[in-house]
């Protein structure tokens, strides 16, 4: 197995096309281009089908990277993953987080202990909309899932912190034309369609990492919340047809000095895991580094408690006809993290069917040894 090391930047940004940041590091010699696997973003838009922010923070990033690399602007995003989250309500601040893969020799970094962050990426095959929120999916978001581990060097699932997915959504244009060859999609309804994107992507995480077992049906999806991922983060778009794998784990193969953890938090105000998710990866409440320890970025999922309640208590979220559910959550649980973090940059993502249970969701973070 080759010996890896991976870097971790989060960049500040003005607004979805600011590519400056990016641009700046690359100038200085401080970020290798070639070297870049994938970008997660939040940009500010609304996080719903009509999220153009997304798809204009994409075209930005590759128009800037085009150059650099000697690839048409098309080519550059087969090339890197991207991720864009739309939705940055409340405190939580626009930015994206670039993550780059070298191979480097181990017996430079022989001195290099334990498992360290390792990245691999993967995609499926271009779904028919009618496949969507279906077995296919999940099926097919399953293989690439383990194909994502052994591209990052991970063996073992249980080194698997955090599976970041982007997958499809159904528009009108995509609805008719299953109609029209006679096959029906599981919702005619556009924004609906992310949901069950989302939940059949999460639900193919965790068929692919043993966390369900192979007895699962179409029926499951967005109805049995008892089967989830404790590591999915799933997000819709519209601009692509396939699913994009990213596994962020630690692996003995890599040297890189940072290191991934996560845990799972059981309602919107779960604190305690927000904590756990910092300190196991020896990152203190309120941030600064500590024991050699600096944190990168935090990653969460949220969403509103589908009962209606928190620990009991009445909230309006799913109510709300002035302000989308996702958008209530991200700011609740943006809040939160931010607050114990010390950082209101972290990327927090609405929707989250089968992502961690009902109300709650996975929240991963990535540290830096300082003194690595």
């Amino acid at each position: 197995m080759s010996t890896r090391t991976v870097d971790v930047v989060r960049i500040a940004t003005k607004g979805p096309g600011d590519v400056s940041g990016l641009q700046n590091l690359i100038e200085q010699r401080k970020l290798d281009p070639a070297s870049i696997l994938a970008i997660l973003g939040k940009t500010e838009g609304n996080g719903g089908v009509n999220d153009f922010t997304r798809e204009y923070a994409v075209a930005a990033l590759c128009a800037a990277l085009a150059p650099h690399l000697g690839l048409p602007p098309h080519e550059v995003e087969r090339r890197i993953a991207f991720v864009m989250s739309g939705g940055t309500e409340g405190v939580l601040s626009p930015h994206i987080t670039v993550f780059t893969r070298q191979e480097v020799s181990s017996r430079d970094h022989a001195e290099v202990a334990g498992k360290r962050l390792s990245i691999g990426m993967a995609q499926t095959r271009d779904f028919l909309p009618e496949e969507l929120g279906r077995l296919a999916q999940i099926e097919e978001t399953a293989k690439a899932v383990a194909a994502a581990m052994a591209d990052a060097g991970i063996v073992n699932p249980q080194d698997v912190h955090f599976v970041q997915i982007k997958c499809p959504l159904l528009t009108s244009d995509r609805v008719e034309a299953a109609s029209r060859r006679g096959a029906k999609t599981v919702t005619a309804s556009a924004y609906g369609s992310m949901a069950y994107s989302r939940g059949a992507s999460a639900l193919g995480v965790a068929r692919a990492l043993g966390e369900i077992d192979a007895g699962i049906h179409d029926d499951d999806v967005l109805r049995n919340f008892e089967l989830f991922s404790s590591v999915a983060s799933t997000s819709a778009g519209i601009e692509l047809m396939h699913n994009v794998v990213i596994v962020l784990g630690n692996s003995a193969s890599s040297v890189s000095p940072f290191e991934i953890g996560h845990a799972v938090m059981r309602d919107a105000i779960d604190a305690g895991a927000v904590i756990d998710a910092l300190n196991s990866v020896g990152v203190p409440v309120g941030s600064g580094p500590a024991a050699g320890r600096e944190l990168v970025n935090v990653f969460a999922k949220a969403e509103a408690s589908p009962n209606g309640t928190v620990r009991g208590s009445r909230h309006t979220m799913l109510e709300d006809t002035d302000i989308s559910s996702t958008r209530h959550a991200r700011a609740a649980v943006g809040g939160l993290i931010a607050g114990l973090a010390g950082t209101s940059a972290v990327y927090v993502s609405g929707g989250a069917e089968h992502q961690g249970p009902p109300g709650g969701g996975p929240i991963a973070v990535i540290a830096r040894l300082v003194s690595a």
